[in-house]
Protein backbone atom coordinates (compact mmCIF):
# COMPACT_ATOMS: atom_id res chain seq x y z
CA UNK A 1 0.00 0.00 0.00
CA UNK A 2 1.11 3.16 -0.96
CA UNK A 3 0.26 5.85 1.77
CA UNK A 4 0.76 9.79 1.26
CA UNK A 5 0.98 12.18 4.01
CA UNK A 6 0.15 16.30 3.22
CA UNK A 7 0.85 18.55 6.13
CA UNK A 8 -0.95 21.86 5.87
CA UNK A 9 0.43 24.80 8.31
CA UNK A 10 -2.59 27.86 8.14
CA UNK A 11 -2.55 30.80 10.32
CA UNK A 12 -5.17 28.89 12.06
CA UNK A 13 -3.82 25.36 12.76
CA UNK A 14 -2.28 22.64 11.28
CA UNK A 15 -4.36 20.52 8.88
CA UNK A 16 -3.04 16.82 7.68
CA UNK A 17 -4.35 14.80 5.03
CA UNK A 18 -4.12 10.98 4.52
CA UNK A 19 -4.02 9.26 0.57
CA UNK A 20 -3.72 5.75 0.44
CA UNK A 21 -2.84 4.19 -3.32
CA UNK A 22 -3.75 7.43 -5.01
CA UNK A 23 -7.51 7.55 -2.88
CA UNK A 24 -8.63 11.17 -2.22
CA UNK A 25 -6.67 13.01 0.65
CA UNK A 26 -9.02 12.57 3.35
CA UNK A 27 -8.03 16.10 5.40
CA UNK A 28 -8.45 15.46 9.08
CA UNK A 29 -9.43 17.58 11.96
CA UNK A 30 -7.49 21.08 12.47
CA UNK A 31 -4.72 20.91 15.29
CA UNK A 32 -3.54 23.73 17.15
CA UNK A 33 -6.69 25.46 16.08
CA UNK A 34 -5.73 28.80 17.80
CA UNK A 35 -1.99 29.54 16.73
CA UNK A 36 -0.19 29.90 13.56
CA UNK A 37 1.81 27.13 11.88
CA UNK A 38 4.79 28.96 10.09
CA UNK A 39 6.78 25.29 9.06
CA UNK A 40 6.22 21.91 8.96
CA UNK A 41 8.88 19.04 8.26
CA UNK A 42 7.91 14.88 7.68
CA UNK A 43 11.25 13.60 9.00
CA UNK A 44 10.71 9.98 7.12
CA UNK A 45 14.66 8.84 7.97
CA UNK A 46 13.97 6.69 10.44
CA UNK A 47 10.73 3.47 10.05
CA UNK A 48 8.47 5.90 12.09
CA UNK A 49 8.08 9.37 10.65
CA UNK A 50 7.81 12.67 12.84
CA UNK A 51 5.97 15.01 11.94
CA UNK A 52 7.32 18.55 12.94
CA UNK A 53 5.36 21.89 13.23
CA UNK A 54 6.85 25.28 13.88
CA UNK A 55 4.07 26.67 16.23
CA UNK A 56 3.22 30.46 17.37
CA UNK A 57 1.78 30.81 20.87
CA UNK A 58 1.29 34.48 20.53
CA UNK A 59 2.19 36.30 24.03
CA UNK A 60 3.97 32.99 24.55
CA UNK A 61 6.11 33.05 21.55
CA UNK A 62 7.18 30.50 19.01
CA UNK A 63 7.85 26.99 19.77
CA UNK A 64 8.81 23.16 17.80
CA UNK A 65 6.05 20.44 18.76
CA UNK A 66 6.95 16.83 17.18
CA UNK A 67 4.60 13.88 16.61
CA UNK A 68 5.52 10.08 15.84
CA UNK A 69 2.21 9.21 15.50
CA UNK A 70 0.92 11.31 12.46
CA UNK A 71 -0.40 13.81 14.42
CA UNK A 72 -2.76 11.66 17.44
CA UNK A 73 -0.60 13.50 19.86
CA UNK A 74 2.33 16.20 20.25
CA UNK A 75 5.74 16.49 22.03
CA UNK A 76 7.35 19.58 23.36
CA UNK A 77 10.74 19.82 25.34
CA UNK A 78 10.36 21.24 28.52
CA UNK A 79 12.69 23.88 28.27
CA UNK A 80 12.19 26.46 24.80
CA UNK A 81 13.46 24.46 21.99
CA UNK A 82 14.65 27.60 20.06
CA UNK A 83 15.64 30.20 22.03
CA UNK A 84 18.43 32.26 21.52
CA UNK A 85 21.68 32.57 24.56
CA UNK A 86 21.62 35.37 26.70
CA UNK A 87 24.94 36.86 25.21
CA UNK A 88 23.31 38.01 22.14
CA UNK A 89 20.51 40.07 23.47
CA UNK A 90 18.19 38.85 20.55
CA UNK A 91 14.57 37.56 21.15
CA UNK A 92 13.27 34.79 18.67
CA UNK A 93 10.15 36.73 16.73
CA UNK A 94 9.44 33.21 14.38
CA UNK A 95 10.52 29.65 13.18
CA UNK A 96 10.74 29.95 9.39
CA UNK A 97 11.53 26.57 8.34
CA UNK A 98 12.09 22.78 9.63
CA UNK A 99 15.17 21.19 7.15
CA UNK A 100 16.33 17.59 8.58
CA UNK A 101 19.72 16.81 7.44
CA UNK A 102 19.78 14.44 4.41
CA UNK A 103 23.47 13.01 5.78
CA UNK A 104 23.43 13.44 9.27
CA UNK A 105 20.99 10.87 11.49
CA UNK A 106 19.20 12.77 14.16
CA UNK A 107 20.08 16.77 12.97
CA UNK A 108 17.53 18.63 12.14
CA UNK A 109 18.07 22.54 10.71
CA UNK A 110 15.67 25.36 12.09
CA UNK A 111 15.43 28.59 10.28
CA UNK A 112 14.77 31.47 12.06
CA UNK A 113 13.59 35.35 12.50
CA UNK A 114 15.57 37.17 13.44
CA UNK A 115 18.19 35.97 10.47
CA UNK A 116 19.49 32.84 12.18
CA UNK A 117 20.23 29.67 11.88
CA UNK A 118 19.53 26.58 14.43
CA UNK A 119 20.63 23.03 14.60
CA UNK A 120 19.35 20.00 16.60
CA UNK A 121 21.00 17.02 17.10
CA UNK A 122 18.03 14.87 18.50
CA UNK A 123 15.50 14.50 15.65
CA UNK A 124 14.05 17.68 16.06
CA UNK A 125 13.38 18.20 20.43
CA UNK A 126 15.86 20.68 20.97
CA UNK A 127 17.69 23.07 19.26
CA UNK A 128 21.41 25.24 19.40
CA UNK A 129 22.15 28.61 17.77
CA UNK A 130 24.73 28.14 14.78
CA UNK A 131 26.95 30.92 16.12
CA UNK A 132 29.21 30.90 13.09
CA UNK A 133 26.48 33.12 11.40
CA UNK A 134 25.17 34.68 13.78
CA UNK A 135 28.62 36.21 14.27
CA UNK A 136 28.84 37.07 10.47
CA UNK A 137 30.43 40.34 9.82
CA UNK A 138 27.42 40.87 7.05
CA UNK A 139 24.94 40.57 9.89
CA UNK A 140 24.90 43.73 11.52
CA UNK A 141 24.02 45.03 7.94
CA UNK A 142 21.15 43.07 6.91
CA UNK A 143 18.09 44.40 6.07
CA UNK A 144 14.51 42.87 6.90
CA UNK A 145 12.02 42.42 3.91
CA UNK A 146 8.40 42.91 3.83
CA UNK A 147 7.94 39.71 6.12
CA UNK A 148 10.60 40.40 8.38
CA UNK A 149 14.58 39.13 8.55
CA UNK A 150 13.62 35.89 8.62
CA UNK A 151 16.08 33.02 7.31
CA UNK A 152 13.11 30.95 5.62
CA UNK A 153 15.64 28.48 3.66
CA UNK A 154 18.01 25.46 4.32
CA UNK A 155 19.80 24.00 1.89
CA UNK A 156 21.70 21.01 3.07
CA UNK A 157 23.77 18.87 1.16
CA UNK A 158 22.78 15.95 0.40
CA UNK A 159 26.26 14.11 -0.26
CA UNK A 160 28.35 16.51 2.13
CA UNK A 161 27.19 17.12 5.40
CA UNK A 162 30.31 20.04 5.47
CA UNK A 163 28.27 21.87 2.81
CA UNK A 164 24.92 23.77 3.88
CA UNK A 165 23.20 26.37 1.83
CA UNK A 166 20.99 29.43 3.49
CA UNK A 167 18.73 32.54 2.18
CA UNK A 168 17.93 35.33 4.03
CA UNK A 169 15.19 38.17 3.44
CA UNK A 170 16.62 40.48 2.43
CA UNK A 171 20.37 39.58 3.41
CA UNK A 172 19.95 37.08 0.34
CA UNK A 173 22.22 33.40 -0.20
CA UNK A 174 25.28 32.39 2.51
CA UNK A 175 26.62 28.81 2.13
CA UNK A 176 29.41 27.15 4.47
CA UNK A 177 31.63 23.97 3.37
CA UNK A 178 32.40 23.47 6.96
CA UNK A 179 29.11 22.47 8.74
CA UNK A 180 28.02 26.24 9.36
CA UNK A 181 31.27 27.45 11.15
CA UNK A 182 32.04 29.97 8.79
CA UNK A 183 30.20 31.39 6.01
CA UNK A 184 30.40 33.44 2.51
CA UNK A 185 27.67 35.68 0.65
CA UNK A 186 26.83 33.74 -2.81
CA UNK A 187 25.11 36.12 -4.57
CA UNK A 188 27.07 37.26 -7.63
CA UNK A 189 25.07 37.55 -11.19
CA UNK A 190 21.93 38.05 -9.05
CA UNK A 191 20.51 41.60 -9.55
CA UNK A 192 18.73 44.04 -7.26
CA UNK A 193 17.71 46.66 -9.29
CA UNK A 194 16.09 48.92 -6.57
CA UNK A 195 19.69 50.37 -5.69
CA UNK A 196 21.30 52.19 -8.14
CA UNK A 197 23.04 52.10 -11.61
CA UNK A 198 26.68 50.32 -10.96
CA UNK A 199 25.69 48.89 -7.73
CA UNK A 200 22.85 46.77 -8.54
CA UNK A 201 24.92 43.17 -8.23
CA UNK A 202 26.57 44.04 -4.59
CA UNK A 203 27.70 41.13 -2.40
CA UNK A 204 25.09 41.00 -0.04
CA UNK A 205 21.74 42.54 0.26
CA UNK A 206 19.45 40.53 -2.46
CA UNK A 207 15.24 39.77 -1.63
CA UNK A 208 15.62 36.69 -2.23
CA UNK A 209 12.34 35.15 -1.79
CA UNK A 210 13.09 30.36 -1.71
CA UNK A 211 15.70 28.36 -2.95
CA UNK A 212 15.12 24.76 -4.25
CA UNK A 213 17.44 21.89 -5.08
CA UNK A 214 17.55 18.41 -6.42
CA UNK A 215 19.23 15.56 -4.60
CA UNK A 216 20.74 13.98 -7.99
CA UNK A 217 22.50 17.39 -8.88
CA UNK A 218 23.09 18.81 -5.86
CA UNK A 219 25.29 21.47 -7.00
CA UNK A 220 22.59 22.77 -8.99
CA UNK A 221 19.97 25.21 -7.29
CA UNK A 222 17.32 27.16 -8.15
CA UNK A 223 15.96 30.62 -6.63
CA UNK A 224 12.97 32.73 -6.97
CA UNK A 225 14.37 36.28 -6.37
CA UNK A 226 11.87 39.35 -5.49
CA UNK A 227 12.81 40.80 -9.07
CA UNK A 228 14.49 37.42 -10.64
CA UNK A 229 14.33 33.40 -11.60
CA UNK A 230 17.86 32.12 -11.33
CA UNK A 231 19.74 28.81 -11.66
CA UNK A 232 23.60 28.11 -9.67
CA UNK A 233 25.28 25.01 -11.15
CA UNK A 234 28.08 25.38 -8.51
CA UNK A 235 25.93 25.88 -5.47
CA UNK A 236 25.72 29.51 -5.35
CA UNK A 237 28.99 30.74 -6.57
CA UNK A 238 27.38 32.03 -9.49
CA UNK A 239 23.57 32.82 -10.39
CA UNK A 240 21.96 33.02 -14.17
CA UNK A 241 18.76 34.42 -15.16
CA UNK A 242 16.54 31.67 -16.12
CA UNK A 243 12.64 34.04 -15.52
CA UNK A 244 12.85 35.51 -19.19
CA UNK A 245 10.57 33.44 -20.49
CA UNK A 246 8.26 33.92 -17.77
CA UNK A 247 5.32 36.59 -18.14
CA UNK A 248 6.74 37.97 -14.88
CA UNK A 249 9.48 37.00 -12.63
CA UNK A 250 8.12 38.54 -9.18
CA UNK A 251 6.74 35.06 -7.16
CA UNK A 252 7.78 33.70 -3.63
CA UNK A 253 8.23 29.71 -4.21
CA UNK A 254 9.99 27.29 -6.65
CA UNK A 255 9.81 23.95 -6.18
CA UNK A 256 12.18 21.08 -8.15
CA UNK A 257 10.36 17.82 -8.85
CA UNK A 258 11.98 15.23 -6.99
CA UNK A 259 13.10 12.66 -9.14
CA UNK A 260 14.16 15.35 -12.65
CA UNK A 261 16.65 17.36 -11.82
CA UNK A 262 15.79 20.06 -14.60
CA UNK A 263 11.97 20.26 -14.06
CA UNK A 264 10.80 22.96 -11.80
CA UNK A 265 7.93 24.48 -11.04
CA UNK A 266 6.90 28.94 -9.87
CA UNK A 267 4.27 30.25 -9.48
CA UNK A 268 4.59 34.20 -11.15
CA UNK A 269 2.30 37.12 -9.20
CA UNK A 270 1.72 40.42 -11.07
CA UNK A 271 4.31 42.68 -9.30
CA UNK A 272 6.02 43.96 -5.70
CA UNK A 273 2.98 46.25 -6.00
CA UNK A 274 -0.28 44.23 -6.83
CA UNK A 275 0.73 40.68 -5.38
CA UNK A 276 -1.78 38.71 -6.82
CA UNK A 277 -1.71 35.69 -9.68
CA UNK A 278 -0.42 37.44 -13.03
CA UNK A 279 -3.82 38.09 -15.12
CA UNK A 280 -5.60 37.04 -12.00
CA UNK A 281 -5.55 33.43 -12.83
CA UNK A 282 -3.83 30.62 -10.90
CA UNK A 283 -0.73 29.42 -13.74
CA UNK A 284 1.90 27.05 -12.57
CA UNK A 285 4.99 27.33 -14.89
CA UNK A 286 7.21 24.57 -15.41
CA UNK A 287 10.20 24.20 -17.06
CA UNK A 288 12.00 20.95 -17.74
CA UNK A 289 15.20 22.07 -19.43
CA UNK A 290 16.56 23.53 -16.12
CA UNK A 291 15.05 26.82 -17.20
CA UNK A 292 15.70 27.59 -21.27
CA UNK A 293 11.26 27.66 -21.51
CA UNK A 294 8.41 27.94 -19.40
CA UNK A 295 4.85 26.40 -19.77
CA UNK A 296 1.71 27.44 -17.72
CA UNK A 297 -0.31 24.93 -16.45
CA UNK A 298 -4.05 25.62 -15.37
CA UNK A 299 -6.50 22.59 -16.00
CA UNK A 300 -8.39 21.86 -12.90
CA UNK A 301 -7.37 25.42 -11.11
CA UNK A 302 -10.45 28.02 -10.80
CA UNK A 303 -11.45 30.30 -13.48
CA UNK A 304 -10.06 34.09 -13.47
CA UNK A 305 -10.61 36.15 -11.41
CA UNK A 306 -8.25 34.60 -7.96
CA UNK A 307 -6.75 37.57 -5.95
CA UNK A 308 -5.04 35.41 -3.49
CA UNK A 309 -1.45 34.60 -3.88
CA UNK A 310 0.69 32.04 -2.78
CA UNK A 311 3.69 32.29 0.15
CA UNK A 312 6.78 30.92 -0.18
CA UNK A 313 6.87 27.76 1.65
CA UNK A 314 2.95 27.34 0.87
CA UNK A 315 4.22 24.90 -2.18
CA UNK A 316 6.08 21.77 -2.36
CA UNK A 317 7.09 18.54 -4.56
CA UNK A 318 7.67 14.95 -3.12
CA UNK A 319 6.97 11.75 -4.73
CA UNK A 320 3.06 12.06 -2.99
CA UNK A 321 2.69 14.79 -5.84
CA UNK A 322 2.57 18.64 -6.34
CA UNK A 323 1.15 20.93 -4.11
CA UNK A 324 0.47 24.20 -3.14
CA UNK A 325 -2.25 26.00 -0.80
CA UNK A 326 -3.58 30.03 -0.86
CA UNK A 327 -3.80 32.79 1.59
CA UNK A 328 -7.21 32.46 0.89
CA UNK A 329 -7.66 28.74 2.28
CA UNK A 330 -7.36 26.56 -0.48
CA UNK A 331 -5.01 23.21 -1.40
CA UNK A 332 -4.10 22.04 -4.76
CA UNK A 333 -2.53 18.92 -5.67
CA UNK A 334 -1.13 17.39 -9.04
CA UNK A 335 0.12 13.90 -9.86
CA UNK A 336 0.87 14.45 -13.45
CA UNK A 337 3.73 17.20 -12.85
CA UNK A 338 1.18 19.88 -12.80
CA UNK A 339 -0.48 19.19 -15.81
CA UNK A 340 -3.82 18.80 -14.30
CA UNK A 341 -4.91 19.67 -11.07
CA UNK A 342 -7.46 19.47 -8.23
CA UNK A 343 -8.77 20.87 -5.14
CA UNK A 344 -7.83 19.29 -1.87
CA UNK A 345 -9.25 21.61 0.74
CA UNK A 346 -11.09 25.12 0.86
CA UNK A 347 -12.22 27.49 3.29
CA UNK A 348 -8.88 26.50 5.24
CA UNK A 349 -7.50 29.64 7.03
CA UNK A 350 -4.29 31.53 5.56
CA UNK A 351 -1.75 28.96 4.02
CA UNK A 352 1.69 29.45 5.27
CA UNK A 353 3.34 25.88 4.33
CA UNK A 354 2.69 22.53 2.38
CA UNK A 355 5.14 19.75 2.74
CA UNK A 356 4.35 16.12 1.49
CA UNK A 357 5.87 12.85 1.47
CA UNK A 358 5.11 9.04 1.25
CA UNK A 359 5.30 6.95 4.73
CA UNK A 360 8.25 5.10 5.04
CA UNK A 361 6.80 1.61 5.67
CA UNK A 362 4.66 2.15 1.99
CA UNK A 363 6.95 4.26 0.07
CA UNK A 364 7.40 3.21 -2.88
CA UNK A 365 10.02 4.58 -6.11
CA UNK A 366 8.66 7.11 -8.53
CA UNK A 367 6.42 10.36 -8.70
CA UNK A 368 3.70 11.44 -9.88
CA UNK A 369 2.85 8.85 -11.86
CA UNK A 370 -0.05 9.93 -14.29
CA UNK A 371 -2.77 8.27 -13.46
CA UNK A 372 -4.64 11.13 -12.84
CA UNK A 373 -6.34 9.59 -10.19
CA UNK A 374 -8.74 11.76 -8.09
CA UNK A 375 -6.87 13.84 -5.19
CA UNK A 376 -9.89 15.45 -3.45
CA UNK A 377 -13.03 17.03 -3.97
Amino acid sequence: MREALLAIGTRKGLFLARSSDGSPFAVQPVRFSTVGVHAVAIDTRGHVPRVLAAIEYGHFGPSIMWSDDLGETWNEAQRPPVAFPDHTGATLTRIWQITPSPTEPGVVWAGAEPGALFRSEDGGKTYSLVQGLWNHPHRPQWQPGGGGLCLHTVVPHPKDSAKLGIAVSAAGFYRSDDGGQTWEAANRGIRAPFLPEGGQFPEFGQCVHKVAQHPAHPDRLYLQHHFGVYRSDDFGGTWTSIGDDLPSDFGFPVVVHPTKPDTVFVLPLESDMDRVPVDHRYRVFRTDDAGDTWHAYTRGLPEPPVHASVLRDAMSASPAGLFFGTRDGEVYGSRDDGETWTRIARHLPDVLTVRSAILPSVREPGFMSGTNQRMGS
